[in-house]
């Protein structure tokens, strides 16, 4: 038999939280300029809800670079702001919630 979860009230099996969590994030995307003059994009304002390990692997596979993903918030290697939203947007977060600067 399974549980139900007391906070949203439908079974845990089904794993919606993280896409609950990936639809009500306030995305904030900027970019950084690093040692010799390197471009970085650094993705801030994801929640403890969200696997950053996971979005971060599957932001430099789809992006084709490299990163880290550390103290809340994914670094990626490179200026990525004009396709970061669309990658964003494939692993389940709602366009109208990330902020590109």
């Amino acid at each position: 038999m399974s549980d139900i979860n007391p906070n949203q009230g439908i079974e845990d099996e089904l794993n919606i939280s993280d896409s609950l969590a990936r639809a009500e994030q306030k995305i904030t995307v900027k970019t950084d300029s690093r040692s010799y003059n390197k471009e970085m994009t650094v993705v801030e304002g994801l929640g403890d809800d969200i696997d950053l390990d996971e979005l971060s692997s599957a932001l430099k596979s789809k992006l084709a670079c490299g990163g880290t993903a550390k103290d809340g918030h994914i670094e990626l290697q490179g200026d990525h702001k004009h396709r970061i939203q669309e990658a964003l947007e494939d692993e389940g977060f709602d366009r109208t919630n990330i902020e590109v600067k």
